[in-house]
């Protein structure tokens, strides 16, 4: 038994070793599997995509004070036509966790990675929160 598993132990390391040292050149069949398994799509959401955490108000008041957010949000950009340019989606946590309001990120392309993470008042705030979005329209 012990011999039996000093064999495994050995070919597992002659193994191990193998994929380290291959490891820094990628291997072409990966490589063709990856491009050609995940396809890319253009979304239609081309300005941003306003992402609503769902964890904050509801963590502390049992309110839906985020999703009331969020859907006042989608009725005013498809009032004003601008539905699809921009997407509102619910998140979960974002990792802010403010003691009052509600974490929005706005995620647009011209932004370089640079997204804005805002805490919003979900009643006081929402015209202010609406005109920035606005601001990011592509």
């Amino acid at each position: 038994m012990n011999k039996l598993l000093q064999r495994i132990k050995a070919l597992l390391q002659r193994i191990l070793k193998k994929f380290s040292s291959n490891s820094l050149q990628p291997s072409p069949l990966i490589n063709s599997r990856l491009e050609t398994s995940i396809p890319t799509v253009s979304p239609r959401w081309e300005s941003g995509l306003v992402l609503v955490c769902s964890q904050c108000a509801n963590e502390r008041s049992g309110s839906t004070a985020s999703e009331d957010l969020e859907n006042w949000l989608k009725s005013r950009l498809k009032f004003e036509g601008l539905w699809g340019e921009f997407r509102v989606v619910s998140t979960s946590c974002l990792g802010v966790c403010p003691r009052m309001g509600i974490t929005v990120v706005i995620v647009c392309n011209g932004n370089h990675g640079n997204s804005p993470c805002l805490i919003v008042n979900p009643q006081s705030d929402r015209e202010l929160l609406y005109s920035y979005i606005k601001q990011n329209q592509g």
